[in-house]
């Protein structure tokens, strides 16, 4: 049997919506150690779930033989891409875009080796800061016809909007497509990957390449995610969710993929795990207990790749002790290295601080803020009463609504109570 090449799985999996040269595409893939490259924004210190798909595809190529490269627009970036706004962007520093660039590669690590030159992080300030303009219109723009730029649908859309398209804007496709022509010309890069909305972009990048270097190159667009209910990928009544673990924590990460509708679980395994596809086609039509242990292996697997496998297990373990552990099925993906048996429970319990209090005590009732400072949730009451006055204070997993509200032996679930400060820190007090 033939090895699937890593354009048959990124089709397989549904990370693709259209390709140039399909056919010349496969043969260059075919082979081993080809180089391709996705540009990211660096005026943010994080990437975020959005981008995910843009990353995971780097990953299949890299796990497929080829060499990824992750490029960073800090030239480009200090003007903005006009694909997919209806305004132009903030113009930010050198120094932020240094700044953002080394958060970016600390996240993309996660899902990237970037040792021996296995894959490369480079920054197109490099060659775009020290741009001659009459040299580069002369040498470049020559390439470039403007009937043909403003039919694009990132130019029409800002066009026809009330900013309107600014020349600085305007000059990002020449610029993305020096880009190109400059990856292929140092490093053999011959294909670029992007969003839908960076077809025009790609496909002028490909002609400035046929052009100057004589050589075929090529492009992958891959498709808007969206739920099933029609929502972008990424996006909550909280805004983003981040993969920066300090901007959105491992356990709220691992929740926003729990919580995944039931009709995408399998579409999102697809996606942004690397479980095998044959373990996932059987989540397809399952329901009731064995859906919710695959949210669970999905956002197990998910938060392993972006914030690692301890941060996972911790995160699976806290949504254990507040919800319970899942039963996950031996022969459910198999291939997942989440908790099985329910032993989620154990450890989360073991785990978590605990501590004893006076019965007595609590028949009297104990006011909110004193005990967290008591159980160490707080550093003191002051920290205790902004905690709670800003609604971060837990009682069982319900918001304490003033902080002398009492807490009293009545409030023991099972011969304990849970307190919980924020998000992911919590406290046990055991009868």
């Amino acid at each position: 049997m033939n090895k699937m090449s890593v354009l048959d799985i990124l089709n397989q999996r549904g990370f693709v919506e259209a390709v140039t040269h399909e056919d010349e595409l496969k043969e260059y893939l075919d082979k081993e150690g080809a180089t391709c490259y996705i540009g990211f924004d660096p005026t943010g210190p994080s990437l975020h779930v959005g981008h995910l798909v843009t990353i995971m595809a780097l990953a299949h190529m890299q796990r497929n033989g080829h060499r990824p490269i992750a490029l960073v627009g800090g030239g480009t970036g200090l003007i903005g891409d006009p694909s997919g706004k209806t305004e132009m962007r903030k113009v930010i520093t050198h120094d932020q875009v240094n700044e953002n660039k080394q958060s970016i590669q600390k996240q993309l690590s996660r899902f990237l080796d970037f040792e021996d030159g296995k894959a490369m992080l480079l920054d197109n300030a490099d060659w775009l800061t020290g741009l001659e303009y009459i040299s580069f219109l002369r040498d470049i723009g020559r390439h470039f016809s403007v009937n043909k730029m403003i039919k694009a649908e990132s130019y029409r859309v800002r066009i026809e909007s009330d900013e309107g398209l600014s020349f600085i804007e305007f000059n990002y496709m020449l610029l993305q497509a020096y880009d190109f022509m400059q990856l292929c010309q140092a490093h053999d890069c011959r294909l670029q990957m992007g969003g839908s909305d960076q077809w025009g972009n790609i496909v002028a990048g490909i002609d400035l390449v046929r052009r100057t270097q004589s050589k075929t190159a090529f492009g992958i667009t891959f498709p808007l995610i969206t739920t099933s209910s029609g929502i972008k990928m990424g996006k909550t009544h909280k805004g983003a969710v981040w993969l920066d673990p300090e901007k959105t924590s491992s356990y709220e990460y691992y929740q926003f993929w729990v919580n995944t509708d039931d009709a995408d679980v399998a579409k999102f395994m697809a996606l942004f795990t690397f479980l095998p596809m044959a373990e996932i086609d059987q989540v397809k039509g399952i329901e009731g207990a064995k859906m919710n242990a695959a949210k669970a292996i999905l956002a197990h697997e998910a938060t392993a790749i972006a914030h690692g496998l301890a941060a996972a297990n911790e995160a699976f373990d806290a949504a254990a002790t507040v919800f319970g552990a899942p039963s996950i099925p031996e022969n459910l993906c198999p291939s997942s290295h989440i908790p099985r048996d329910g032993d989620g429970n154990l450890r989360a319990a073991s785990s978590m601080p605990s501590s004893t209090v006076d019965i007595e005590r609590l028949k009297r009732g104990i006011a909110a803020v004193d005990l967290f400072v008591e159980t160490g949730l707080s550093k003191s009451k002051g920290d205790a009463r902004r905690l709670i006055s800003q609604g971060g204070g837990y009682l069982n997993n319900d918001r304490i609504e003033a902080f002398d509200t009492l807490i009293l032996d009545s409030d023991f679930k099972d011969g304990e109570i849970l307190l919980r400060a924020g998000k992911k820190r919590y406290h046990k007090i055991i009868a």
